[in-house]
């Protein structure tokens, strides 16, 4: 078989367009709704929360995950998540008078990166908002805990068949009609859940109308192109353990990557393409010196 040099190009191209076209089809297929407003998403005001940690305790009961116990038995929160723990509620202080607490899970972003970064779709965007894990098709490369820019996937190290664990926004709840668990635990509020758009309306009203009381800015409303997850704090986010908005940016890592991604596929195709056509030129001219 021989290949001149119109045939070799025409395999390369077909095999370029295809790969790229798989590429963008799995990438863009479902990654979330065009109308990232009516997302369900909740608001989380810093400012009104206690402390009491009930969304974290409603959150292990929904989701049986183990209490927090050290190795003798007894009780002890955790200091950020944890594979057993979906959502924290840590406290920052800097003296007796100026201190908030601050509550910590899966942010849900419009544009998660963690699903984009999944060579295998075990982590995925539903239509209604939730980021979800689904066990049977991860490959454990953990590469979703380096792409998360808010640190949130956590790997069973001490399990024999190790999952990544994160909060998967009572996504069967909200199928329902109901609230995430957390929200129907919070007995002071803090915690408010609808459409983003409603939500993003609601915080910046509160901003306006009490501006000695927040800090002047709605966290998660353009951070790494937006989370479900709204924050509203009285002191600067980054003492609270969030990243800097600044840090992380307004555009989602999914969209920074995506044109290295594709560039992928056309190396592997070009490369493979060449090395083809090279064996075929070279077995020809040695075909051709031994019928000479």
């Amino acid at each position: 078989m021989t290949v001149d040099r119109r045939d070799f190009l025409k395999m390369s191209g077909a095999g370029l367009g295809g790969l790229a076209l798989s590429s963008f089809e799995s990438s863009n297929g479902a990654s979330h709704s065009p109308e990232a407003d009516e997302d369900h998403s909740v608001l989380y005001d810093a400012t009104i929360c206690v402390g009491c940690k009930a969304c974290q305790v409603a959150c292990k009961r929904r989701s049986n995950l183990p209490p927090d116990l050290d190795s003798e038995g007894i009780f002890d929160a955790p200091k950020g998540l944890t594979a057993d723990s979906w959502t924290v509620i840590e406290l920052y202080q800097e003296d007796p008078v100026t201190y908030s607490f601050v509550k910590k899970q899966c942010m849900h972003c419009i544009d998660p990166a963690c699903a984009s970064g999944c060579i295998v779709s075990a982590l995925y965007k539903t239509e209604d908002g939730p980021v979800l894990y689904d066990g049977d098709k991860c490959i454990g490369c953990r590469w979703c805990m380096t792409a998360c820019p808010f640190q949130v996937p956590k790997y069973q190290w001490d399990k024999t068949v190790p999952f990544v664990q994160k909060c998967d926004f009572c996504s069967d709840r909200q199928d329902e009609g109901l609230d995430t668990a957390c929200v129907a635990a919070c007995p002071t509020g803090a915690l408010l859940s609808g459409k983003r758009g409603e939500l993003l309306e609601v915080a910046e009203n509160r901003i306006k109308d009490f501006p000695d009381r927040y800090v002047n800015h709605l966290y998660g409303k353009d951070e790494v192109g937006g989370t479900s997850w709204l924050y509203l704090a009285g002191v600067a986010f980054d003492k609270l353990g969030l990243p800097k908005p600044d840090k992380i940016g307004t555009i989602s890592p999914a969209k920074l990557t995506w044109p290295y991604m594709m560039a992928v596929p056309g190396i592997v195709v070009f490369m493979t393409g060449l090395c083809t056509g090279l064996y075929y030129y070279f077995r020809r001219g040695e075909k051709t010196g031994e019928e000479a």
